[in-house]
């Protein structure tokens, strides 16, 4: 597809997902995209990954574990928009698909419902919320902790669930997003410093963590923007970012994460318990810790925010191209 119809394509579909997301009888009916990633890569896993083998050989199988999902993937969705292009309502039928590699709706619901819970019926409920969204155990988890998960969640996948597709989505057309969409699928799937997965997951994390490293920095200039047009904090956020951003251990969640602190006068990150490990991870933010539901409120009103700014920037770039 030309740049021009990608971005249309986007341009489309952004405000249609975030109006209603995927409709839950689809699911029900035929799964999700992401499902049918998920399904293919743990068949490959199961077949490749044997505990037995040595290191060097798990590797190279979960390379080629990795490209077979990707080359399923592209060829898919290739595929596709070649058939509906030739059919009068071929955008439509794009856009529709496109929705499903986008997740501001869910996102948003599923954080909402983290306050939600906090609010109704207390920690345990909010803990239950949580750890729908997040991979650290949610029972050593305090009022503040859980807000803080929560927010930390929103903001690390705004850039990975919302940012990233949409930025592939307009570089590549529905191929560009469905692959990074396999590539994000698998890292969340065997990505893992685990005796099972750090070395048949090593080309998926690596691979994910490139993928992502224009978005991240995108999503954190988004969040900052955001913070202006709503009278937030924005230079804090600005500041957060070029103070923290970088200390993160990943290479792409401190940017959006520091860009949200700073926003809320929060005080992020830090050590983390997943299972029974701790990670010592950096601060993000010099503000306070004990974050509470309002705060999950005012990150949710600034993600979107911060999801206009990203719509309104594509829809310049659009005019910009179509006049040019």
């Amino acid at each position: 597809m030309h740049l021009l119809s990608t971005i249309a394509l986007v341009v489309a579909a952004l405000p249609l997902e975030a109006a209603i997301g995927y409709p839950p009888f689809l699911y029900r009916a035929m799964g999700h995209p992401v499902t049918w990633m998920g399904a293919l890569l743990d068949r490959l896993e199961v077949e490749l990954n044997r505990p037995g083998d040595p290191p060097a050989r798990r590797r190279l199988l979960g390379i080629a574990a990795l490209l077979a999902l990707l080359a399923t993937t592209i060829s898919a969705a290739a595929i596709f928009t070649w058939i509906v292009s030739f059919r009068a309502i071929g955008m439509v039928l794009s856009v529709v698909a496109a929705t499903s590699l986008i997740a501001q709706r869910s996102l948003y619901d599923h954080v909402r419902s983290v306050a939600d819970a906090l609010d109704g019926e207390g920690l345990e409920a909010g803990r239950k919320a949580v750890s729908m969204i997040v991979g650290r155990n949610t029972q050593a988890l305090d009022h503040a902790g859980v807000s803080r998960a929560a927010i930390e969640s929103l903001a690390e996948n705004f850039s990975d669930g919302v940012v990233a597709p949409t930025f592939w989505l307009a570089l590549g057309g529905l191929p560009g997003a469905a692959a990074y969409k396999a590539s994000n699928t698998a890292d969340s799937m065997i990505g893992h410093l685990t005796p099972r997965y750090a070395a048949f997951g090593w080309a998926a994390a690596r691979l994910d963590d490139v993928l992502n490293l224009p978005a991240s920095r995108l999503a954190a200039l988004f969040i900052v923007a955001a913070g202006a047009l709503t009278g937030g904090a924005y230079r804090g956020a600005w500041e957060s970012v070029r103070r923290d951003a970088s200390r993160h251990r990943s290479p792409n969640a401190g940017w959006p994460e520091a860009a949200m602190a700073g926003a809320l006068g929060l005080k992020l990150g830090g050590p983390r318990i997943y299972g029974d490990e701790t990670v010592d991870d950096a601060f993000m933010g010099d503000g306070r810790r004990d974050a509470t539901t309002a705060d999950i409120r005012a990150a949710l009103r600034l993600f979107q925010a911060a999801c206009i700014t990203q719509w309104l920037v594509l829809a310049a770039l659009y005019l910009l191209i179509a006049r040019w």
